[in-house]
């Protein structure tokens, strides 16, 4: 048995937009660090790295893909490959019958 195998899994936790949008305030309202934050609250400090670094970006002081970006990219590769399912299954349904009609 590995080491791996011995340790407990971690189930990952989830976090309000509420709780995101104030832990990044305590650091960019009130210039706090992220490890401080982090540690305060009792989150790895990369994810709140990862939420500030948004924050700045939805702010417009970095750049980047804002959220609504991300999230329409999201939807629009979904809409995507869904689209190209719905084209290859097209794609055979029409070689099915042009088969089936020739005989």
């Amino acid at each position: 048995m590995s080491v791996v195998e011995d340790q407990p899994r971690r189930t990952r936790r989830s976090f309000t937009v509420e709780f995101k949008r104030d832990a990044v305030a305590m650091v960019l309202e009130q210039e706090r660090t992220i490890a401080d934050v982090a540690r305060s609250l009792g989150i790895v400090e990369s994810n709140l790295g990862n939420w500030v670094k948004q924050a700045r970006i939805d702010r417009g002081e970095r750049d980047g893909l804002t959220t609504e970006e991300r999230a329409e990219l999201t939807r629009l590769r979904r809409e995507n490959a869904q689209l190209r399912m719905e084209r290859e299954l097209l794609k055979r349904a029409t070689a099915f019958w042009v088969k089936e009609s020739g005989q």
